[in-house]
């Protein structure tokens, strides 16, 4: 039976989207009227004074009242949303008659009724909200069919499959998201003009058990339909000006259409001072005794000063107009070749609200199994509360569905560990269930983000690219070698560090956290890493490069954590390795520990705690016999100490990490390090 009810359910999300056209309509004597631009268009009027006649009346099968509960416990966690799904069935159904029209022009008509856009006002008197759209509309049988007869059917399969647990990626195709309007509104009136239909009607409901469909014989629309919303009491917010323009730039900002919103706004203009008008008086006469003394002294002032008199005057005035409100462009959907630099940063800077300069970002499109478009950036500085957030639900990347937001509080995109990336990834292969708010954890959702992680590591690997690039042709300076001219845009320096030097300052504990917790991308983030080391002075250099630089008879990596570089170099637990000049990897940050727990080597060699027992260097023979010698002549002495320290040591032993120092403390080859009780 569900799968009977897909192509129903298809039509519906077109035709439904065709529930927000309309042109110039007039409503007769309405109780309640704001002019527009768009001549003889009432927004604040009875929907039945639109009828010549009485309308058929229509019975919803369904349990109207158990959809309702659905709608406003389980699918919507915002009322919000409402018109977000208005918008999106608008540009929907715009987009069918864009569609249409490559074919067969004459389906746009002419004058207003050819522009594919969409308009919004909102009546506060009348407490009536109203969306219109240019798109298909729909004839008496669609409305019927689509808002009634699918609503019917197609909504007592969804109640009952819901309550049954059944699969979610099936609500989404019982279509009911047009509902979701009586989130916020006691009544809908839903005015449409098709085409393929020659009258012009509307249907009506409140939500109960019945509607009706009525032939609308006001003003005509031409093309499309109009849906009025009167409001309940406790969604009047949705009335306001500022209220619906954040919805609209949050939820619909790159919607191919235009949308407006009707405002209101006072302004001042210039008006001519009239003759006898007061304004600039500053005095009267306080004492009338005192006139004919001063009157001739006042006609003297004013033949000075009539020439510098105002002219005119400013008074305010309130004026109404359209005022486009998605004015951005979905910059995703370009070539990235034609796309400036300039254009990246501010569209960043739109995104994000963030008016610094992105460190970088990365542009690209996905195709096969899944598709989908991206823009990723990564911002130059953390978060003030970066790492306390780590956990909590990030909302730096915002999620597209055809170019509706969708959310942008969604952590399954990105793994948290690349929380810090701000962007848009925009996709027409994700599944939504039946309220587009809540997306399912499926196989198409799983290739995104393993798409999406790959190309965020890529993006971050051209910087540490970039860097090891500059770093190279540095030396080659230094050695005499000439290197080629870089041209000033591509230099990466700023203020003596390289990008990849800033990205390691704010973003370093990011990558290492994703050490622990990706063991897919482990070997790729490895690479990613950056320690100062014993030979690296003011530097920081990666585990590539270590290796690159190691002894030929070096086999292992050797590396210690605690606070600082300086109290590091001091440490007894490293003399021998400094002896040896043997470069050692110096770990200050906390969280250093467990991730090397998690990276126990690199590129086949051994990544081998200094502060830990059991060090093994490469020794010739005579060190081996040296060392022999060492244990039998101090074993009565190191009886002693471990007599002496009982349980406070493990045992007491010979070191291999001493040169100078008399003694070191070290901890057992599974115990805690010093840095790790500290933690």
């Amino acid at each position: 039976m569900l799968k009977l009810l897909v192509p129903l359910s298809v039509v519906l999300l077109a035709q439904q989207c065709c529930a927000a056209q309309a042109d110039v309509l007039d409503f007769g004597d309405a109780p309640r009227v704001m002019r527009s631009p768009w001549e003889g268009l009432r927004v604040g009027m009875k929907t039945d004074d639109a009828a010549a006649k009485p309308g058929e009346q229509f019975q919803f099968q369904a349990d109207v009242n158990k959809l309702m509960d659905i709608i406003i416990n389980s699918l919507y966690s915002k009322k919000e949303i409402f018109l977000r799904e208005l918008i999106s069935n608008g540009s929907d159904a715009l987009d069918k008659v864009r569609f249409m029209s490559l074919t067969d022009p004459s389906v746009l008509g002419e004058g207003d009724t050819a522009k594919l856009e969409m308009k919004l006002i909102a009546d506060k008197e009348a407490k009536t909200l109203t969306l219109i759209d240019r798109g298909c509309g729909m004839s008496k049988e669609d409305l019927i069919n689509q808002l009634g007869t699918v609503a019917q059917s197609g909504t007592s399969s969804f109640i009952e499959a819901f309550s049954e647990g059944a699969d979610v990626n099936l609500i989404g195709q019982f279509g009911v998201g047009f509902y979701s309007v009586y989130l916020v509104a006691d009544t809908v009136a839903v005015h449409s003009k098709s085409n393929d239909d020659d009258k012009q009607w509307v249907w009506e409901s409140s939500a109960d058990s019945t509607f009706s469909v009525t032939e609308d014989v006001g003003e005509q629309l031409g093309r499309g339909t109009k849906i009025v919303l009167t409001l309940k009491e406790d969604a009047l917010e949705f009335l306001e000006e500022e209220r619906l323009k954040g919805l609209i730039r949050r939820y619909s900002e790159f919607i191919n259409f235009p949308i407006y919103l009707y405002t209101t706004k006072e302004e001042e203009e210039e008006v001519p001072i009239e003759e006898g008008d007061d304004e600039g008086e500053e005095v009267e006469e306080e004492e009338d005794e005192s006139e004919d003394e001063e009157d001739e002294e006042i006609e003297d002032a004013e033949d000075e000063e009539e020439d510098d008199a105002p002219k005119t005057k400013k008074v305010k005035k309130t004026v109404s107009d359209w005022e486009l409100i998605n004015d951005a462009k979905a910059l995703w959907t370009r070539n990235p070749a034609d796309i400036t630099e300039e254009e990246y940063k501010s569209f960043y800077q739109s995104l994000t609200k963030d008016f610094g300069e992105p460190l970088t970002h990365t542009h690209f499109s996905a195709e096969g199994e899944v598709e989908f478009k991206s823009i990723l950036y990564i911002p130059k500085e953390a978060g003030h509360d970066v790492y306390n957030d780590y956990y909590k639900k990030q909302n730096n990347l915002k999620l597209y569905v055809r170019r509706v937001m969708i959310t942008d509080e969604f952590d399954e995109l990105l793994p948290k560990y690349l929380g810090f990336i701000k962007g848009v990834v925009d996709s027409d292969s994700l599944p939504l269930n039946v309220s587009r708010e809540m997306l399912q954890q499926n196989k198409v959702l799983k290739v995104i983000g393993k798409k999406m992680t790959r190309k965020a590591l890529a993006m971050i690997k051209s910087l540490a690219d970039a860097d090891k690039k500059d770093g190279d042709e540095e030396e080659e300076e230094e050695e005499g070698e000439e290197s080629p001219k870089k041209d000033e845009s591509e230099v990466d320096k700023e203020d003596g560090e390289s990008k990849y030097d800033q990205f390691w300052k704010s973003f370093g504990k990011y990558i290492k956290m994703g050490l622990i917790e990706d063991a897919a991308n482990r070997t790729r983030l490895a690479k990613l890493l950056r320690y100062a080391t014993s030979k690296s002075g003011d530097k920081e250099i990666s585990l590539e490069e270590y290796v690159a630089n190691m002894k030929d008879d070096q086999k292992n990596i050797y590396y210690i954590s605690g606070d600082d570089k300086d109290s590091l170099m001091k440490s007894p637990s490293v003399e021998k390795l400094l002896a040896k000049d043997i470069e050692i990897i110096f770990m200050t940050d906390a969280v250093d520990e467990y991730t090397v727990q998690h990276l126990t080597e690199f590129e086949g060699k051994r990544l081998i705690n200094a502060s830990r027992e059991g060090l093994k260097l490469e020794e010739g023979d005579k060190e081996k016999k040296r060392e022999e010698l060492y244990k039998e002549m101090f074993k009565p002495f190191l009886d002693f100490a471990k007599e002496t320290l009982g349980k406070k040591v493990e045992k007491v032993s010979i070191s291999k990490h001493l040169v100078k120092s008399p003694v070191v403390v070290l901890s057992a080859d599974y115990g805690w390090t010093a840095q790790m009780e500290k933690v």
